[in-house]
């Protein structure tokens, strides 16, 4: 059976992180678990342990910058022979985190020149500072990213698929126009799941990994499939990241 894979998901961030592992278990959905910090990573790959179904990621948060330490990246770096994924990392020129924006590209800089990065899969946050994200990960040649609830301008798209990377969509995207049209603009062979839950909603509550079968509809619905064959094309998309890996 091709199982889902929530690409993007702030385990710790839900009141009950425990059901909503089982859920995902009983709905076919691996988790990437993200994480903000190497602190937050350390103690959930301790209390996960090899959970099957479950990828512990290494994460520094952009919007954390102002709070990094030199030690912080340092054990970042340490921690990254171990990590099966990264994330997230990333930049964020929104109000939120114009003010350390030097912060967040030096620690992106950092993690994208480690050449330990393109043998892992990683997922990106872009907000406000789609341009400067997108020729970061083109010049480190990182060829397994994932950008991560993507919100902005269209005409960026191509240079992003050209550059070799992948979009990942959660169910609050399905009920928004600009996100629509975006989906419209993927190839199919280049779009991954993600919840981004607790933090995305989804019907009025925070999104959960069960609830990637909303996506599987929207996806059918718009890609003109039977929701059988967008699995099978997500599972083959899933492979294909993964193989990318393999052969940096």
């Amino acid at each position: 059976m091709n199982r889902l894979l929530d690409t993007h998901c702030h385990l710790t961030g839900y009141k009950d992180p425990a059901e909503v592992l089982r859920e995902a278990a009983d709905a076919s959905v691996d988790i990437v678990a993200v994480t903000e910090d190497p602190g937050e990573y350390r103690l959930m790959r301790s209390r996960l342990g090899r959970r099957l179904g479950v990828h512990t990621a290494l994460g520094m948060h952009p919007l954390r910058a102002h709070g990094f330490t030199p030690a912080d990246l340092a054990r970042f770096l340490r921690m990254l022979p171990d990590a099966p994924w990264i994330g997230e990392i990333g930049l964020d020129y929104s109000p939120a985190g114009r003010s350390t924006r030097r912060a967040q590209l030096r620690i992106f800089e950092a993690i994208l020149g480690d050449p330990r990065t393109l043998s892992v899969p990683m997922t990106v946050h872009s907000r406000g500072a789609e341009v400067e994200t997108l020729t970061r990960l083109a010049q480190s040649g990182a060829n397994a990213a994932i950008l991560h609830w993507y919100t902005g301008p269209p005409n960026l798209v191509d240079d992003a698929l050209a550059a070799g990377l992948w979009f990942s969509v959660n169910p609050a995207m399905c009920h928004s126009a600009k996100a629509r049209r975006l989906i419209d603009a993927l190839p199919v062979d280049r779009v991954l799941l993600e919840t981004d839950g607790p933090f995305a909603r989804y019907r009025g509550r925070p999104a959960r990994p069960a609830d990637l079968s909303a996506v599987i509809a929207h996806l059918a619905a718009r890609w003109d499939l039977a929701p059988e064959d967008v699995v099978r094309q997500l599972h083959a998309n899933r492979l294909q990241l993964l193989e990318r890996c393999e052969d940096p």
